[in-house]
C-alpha cells in the first residue's frame, strides 16, 4: 500500500510538471516574450527558464506566484487544475 501511495503522488507530480511546463510556454509565447525577457524579469538565467519549459526542474512557491502575477493568471491555471 505505501509502494502505491507512492507512485501516486509520483503521478501526480508528473501530471502537475507536464501542464505547468505547457502553460508557461504557451503564455511566453502567446504574450511574444522570449526566454531571455522572462529570464532576465524574473531575475533568473535563461537556463532555469529553458528547464521549466521542459520539466527538467521546478520552481519554488514563490516563483510560481510571481510568474502568475506576471502573466496574470492564476496558480491553478498555470499547475493545470482549471482550464481558465
Amino acid at each position: 500500500m505505501f509502494h502505491i501511495k507512492q507512485i501516486g503522488t509520483f503521478c501526480s507530480k508528473i501530471f502537475v510538471m507536464n501542464k505547468f511546463k505547457d502553460r508557461l510556454r504557451e503564455l511566453r509565447v502567446e504574450k511574444n516574450i522570449s526566454r531571455k525577457r522572462l529570464a532576465k524579469e524574473l531575475f533568473v538565467s535563461v537556463r532555469l527558464v529553458s528547464y521549466w519549459e521542459k520539466g527538467e526542474r521546478e520552481c519554488s512557491f514563490d516563483m510560481l506566484i510571481t510568474l502568475a502575477k506576471y502573466f496574470n493568471v492564476s496558480v491553478d491555471y498555470l499547475l493545470g487544475v482549471v482550464d481558465f
